[in-house]
């Protein structure tokens, strides 16, 4: 459906039935594991990676840019992206340089990015973006700005072939959701499921889980995934009839604020950990697990439905939250 990609992922990722969780719960409750996407312990963001990093080799950039906290996935798979396909890779973060790297910050050391710090303005990442590409590029590199979380209609697409691939599963596997749970922050992963969900006729109602708080986005992120969506509905191939009303988030279990870890997180992680072997992160997968445990346990669903859980990864940060996962 779109132009080729560059190959990151090891695809498709495994969607499987969480048997000791949904007995506990008497719910049927599935995972889609895009926590083994590869690319150094994989996410959703290498899904977007491959659509990004193939357009800025197909236009002659030789560097890379993006922003993200500290902890952030997304920068450390673009990181790894970066190494695999022979492009320098700088990255800015918020805060200040810590004295010991942990997590995601020591991995996107490790895999060679150069990474510059905020201080204290963590905002105007845009503006921060555009300053470091005009300096790279007055020393003569060719730079290419990735977004935050890789969330414009390039990335997205990483997620509406995902829904393609998900499609596939079902009807391999003779499943019918009726609700996808997963974490939503920068709208690209959104934007992308609404538009598959669309084109690939899947039923299931999208529930996506908010985690940062809503002040703290520059632009109300519901028009960020219309502006995608709009985008797409100039040049792709099926248009999809989405109307901003529709583009919603669940924004019950963000109060805390971004990468604050409470006792529901570490309830959430605990649990799915003891139950299935199976690790969810602090900031992301974390909260977002924990809101579909919160709407079960309160029976705010049906019962007799299928609910899929999609583990957009993150277990890096475990390690830089260790302290707060103890108490």
């Amino acid at each position: 459906m779109f132009q080729t990609k560059y190959p990151l992922a090891f695809l498709p990722t495994p969607l499987h039935y969480l048997p000791n969780l949904s007995k506990r719960l008497s719910y049927d409750i599935y995972i889609k594991r895009d926590d083994q996407t590869g690319l150094v312990t994989g996410g959703n963001k290498t899904r977007k990676l491959e659509y990004l990093i193939k357009e800025a080799i197909d236009k002659g950039y030789d560097t890379v840019i993006t922003a993200g906290a500290q902890q952030s996935n997304h920068c450390r798979q673009t990181a790894a992206a970066c190494a695999q396909a022979g492009l320098e890779c700088h990255l800015w973060l918020n805060g200040n340089e810590p004295e010991i790297y942990q997590g995601n910050l020591l991995f996107s050391h490790l895999l060679g990015a150069h990474l510059h710090f905020s201080g204290e303005k963590a905002k105007g990442r845009k503006f921060a973006l555009q300053k470091l590409k005009t300096f790279l590029d007055k020393q003569g590199k060719k730079t290419y700005i990735i977004p935050v979380g890789g969330s414009n209609l390039t990335g997205a697409k990483g997620y509406i072939a995902a829904m393609s691939e998900l499609k596939q599963q079902m009807q391999t596997q003779e499943i019918d959701f009726d609700y996808i749970f997963f974490a939503t922050s920068s709208g690209g992963t959104q934007a992308g499921m609404m538009i598959g969900r669309e084109i690939f006729d899947i039923k299931a109602k999208l529930m996506p889980i908010l985690i940062d708080k809503t002040t703290d986005f520059e632009v109300p992120l519901q028009e960020t995934i219309y502006d995608i969506i709009t985008e797409y509905n100039k040049t792709g191939p099926i248009p999809v009839d989405i109307a901003p009303d529709r583009i919603t988030v669940i924004d019950t279990y963000n109060k805390a604020g971004y990468g604050i870890v409470t006792e529901h997180e570490r309830q959430a992680i605990n649990l799915l950990a003891q139950t299935e072997g199976i690790l969810v992160d602090p900031v992301y997968t974390g909260r977002a697990f924990y809101g579909m445990l919160d709407m079960v346990k309160k029976r705010s669903l049906p019962r007799n439905v299928k609910i899929l859980f999609w583990h957009t990864g993150g277990t890096p940060a475990l390690c830089a939250y260790s302290n707060d996962l103890k108490k």
